[in-house]
């Protein structure tokens, strides 16, 4: 079985470039828990009824017969983020991939999280999949490329990884970071 190429993981390509969660057009961010391993499916499907969606994708290197081969693999698996109004949801539900649509009561804070989401994953660090997120320090990177991305400070045995979540399903990313890059922030 070939491994395909990466696909879009994000409609409309300008869906992060403004500052507000949604259009005044009665869209509104929804997250859709899908059927497993359904993610992918599900956002051509969206992409091919040009609805807005985000499916965070982050590329993973995996031995296949002895070759190191690249799959794009869901960030947070089972979970695919739409903007839709209520019949658009509705064209969504009908794919048949997905298992429910929840409601997002704060549209701006989940907006925002998948932003910095958004712009981790663009800026090439090597990302780790961070799942149930312990309470840490809230930190701002004062330099580099990710230069004003806001996340929490998980520290292990080794080393010291910024965590940007996504706080509605309580799942995030991370990348190992130095001291010097990160400033505390409110």
């Amino acid at each position: 079985m070939p491994i395909l190429p990466p696909e879009p993981n994000l409609f409309p390509e300008t869906l992060f470039e403004d500052a507000s969660p949604a259009p005044s057009d009665g869209r509104l961010w929804r997250v859709l828990h899908t059927k497993p391993r359904q993610e992918k499916s599900l956002a051509r499907q969206l992409r091919q009824a040009e609805l807005p969606f985000y499916l965070p994708l982050i590329a993973r290197r995996t031995p296949i017969r002895g070759k190191l081969v690249t799959a794009h693999l869901p960030l947070f698996g089972g979970y695919c983020f739409v903007l839709v109004n209520d019949k658009e949801r509705i064209k969504a539900l009908a794919t048949k991939r997905v298992v429910r649509a929840l409601d997002v009561p704060d549209q701006q804070r989940l907006y925002d999280d998948l932003r910095q989401v958004h712009k981790l994953i663009n800026s090439g660090a090597p990302i780790t999949p961070e799942g149930r997120l312990v309470p840490g320090t809230t930190v701002e990177i004062r330099t580099g490329p990710l230069m004003g991305l806001k996340g929490v400070i998980l520290r292990t045995a080794k080393q010291r990884r910024f965590v940007v979540q996504v706080d509605f399903i309580q799942q995030g990313a991370s990348v190992e970071l130095e001291d010097y890059m990160l400033t505390r922030s409110d």
